[in-house]
């Protein structure tokens, strides 16, 4: 049976300023990789234990090994070359909020993840989280998490037309390629006794539920029906073979997370019925922290054997919720599945791309320290 882990986390953490420094070295050729091996063991411990220290049910290594939330793929595989021209196609929308140019302004940071693109025929070289998960089980206090990129977010960032259609001749085909590799890295994190297993799925509420997006697709001729039955099938294929007595599977929905930016807005309502019902998973991590997520009543649709994650807790911006506020808010959501089943969380990480949102590493432990609290007081 899954674990309840009442007071969840979607899986990033704000990077010491030590370790993006690092990355930048690694960058500008002054330090060897082995040196960042180095410098992330010991980000992950530090991170480990503020996990610890501030109760948390669940153990992540913060994503310290990725320069983005969706690089983990992309650094298991050759056959990637830089995109020099950018953007091509668009499948989401501008960053949006009052730090947008912030987020636009990171994704050229020498310690990010320069854009890749698919420029030849993708050949596997080592596990895709194999480092992250061996750290963990051995130095995770508790339960630990492990998380991944859905494949066809994954494909969204690495398709590029008019060069990948050489390799793989529709982004299909290489959303199949993805699967394959993602299958055989959840085989082998059970294997290692993962706890948690997580699929960041963004494209359910960034493309098919964004009130911009959505009718842009319907203009274009594109059916955001099928492309739902699709994202399903998709994520369902990935996750057919995750299923061992104590394992929690999660699937995560957001709308964007660089710098405190965000691409998109709209209720879970047009994704809900479907995704709720066919998603072979555990639990669904949520974002719900601002009026851009909609209202609670979509979850009507979550069936009786799945948990909901409620992210009311803003990974975005430092100030913290009041308890009495998240109380009540959590008993709106239990007018549509009940209170047992339902979990809490920030909306999304604090640190979807290397420079992290903007908050400071003790604004992000008192966020860690408000999730327990309120854990604490509505379940225990």
């Amino acid at each position: 049976m899954a674990s309840p882990y009442r007071s969840d986390h979607v899986g990033s953490m704000l990077r010491p300023p030590e370790l993006i420094q690092v990355r930048i070295d690694l960058a500008e050729g002054r330090i060897s990789a082995d040196q960042l091996h180095d410098a992330e063991d010991a980000a992950v411990l530090k991170a480990l234990d503020l996990q610890r220290e501030t109760g948390i049910s669940i153990f992540t290594d913060g994503e310290y090994r990725r320069p983005a939330w969706s690089a983990a793929i992309r650094q298991a595989v050759e056959g990637l070359v830089p995109d020099t021209v950018q953007p091509t196609i668009r499948l989401l929308g501008s960053w949006q909020g009052p730090s947008s140019d912030l987020a636009n302004a990171a994704l050229a940071s020498p310690a990010g993840a320069q854009p890749m693109v698919v420029g030849a025929k993708l050949r596997q070289v080592r596990r895709i989280v194999g480092r992250d998960a061996a750290f963990l089980r051995e130095h995770a206090p508790g339960p630990w998490k492990i998380t991944m990129p859905g494949p066809i977010s994954a494909a969204g960032q690495l398709y590029k037309p008019g060069l990948s259609e050489a390799f793989y001749p529709t982004r299909a085909d290489l959303v199949a390629e993805l699967v394959e590799m993602q299958r055989r890295e959840i085989a082998a994190l059970i294997d290692e006794g993962v706890s948690y297993f997580q699929l960041d799925s963004l494209h359910y509420v960034e493309r098919i539920a964004d009130t911009t997006i959505r009718p842009q697709m319907i203009a274009e001729g594109e059916d955001p029906d099928a492309y739902l039955d699709m994202l399903i099938a998709a994520d369902n294929a990935v996750l057919s073979g995750a299923r061992r007595d104590g394992l929690t599977v999660g699937l995560h929905m957001c709308r964007g997370n660089n710098r405190s930016a965000w691409h998109a807005e709209g209720s879970y309502e047009a994704i809900a019925e479907k995704a709720f019902n066919l998603l072979e998973v555990d639990r669904f991590l949520l974002e719900y922290d601002t009026e851009r997520a909609g209202g609670f009543e979509p979850l009507r649709f979550v069936p009786p054997d799945k948990m909901v994650v409620l992210g009311l807790i803003s990974s975005k911006l430092p100030a913290l919720e009041p308890i009495d506020l998240l109380r009540r808010r959590i008993d709106e959501a239990a007018q549509y599945v009940p209170i047992e089943r339902l979990a809490i969380s920030p909306q999304c990480g604090f640190a979807s791309t290397v420079l992290g949102n903007l908050l400071t590493w003790d604004e992000m432990r008192r966020k860690f320290e408000l999730i327990a609290e309120t854990a604490q007081k509505v379940w225990d």
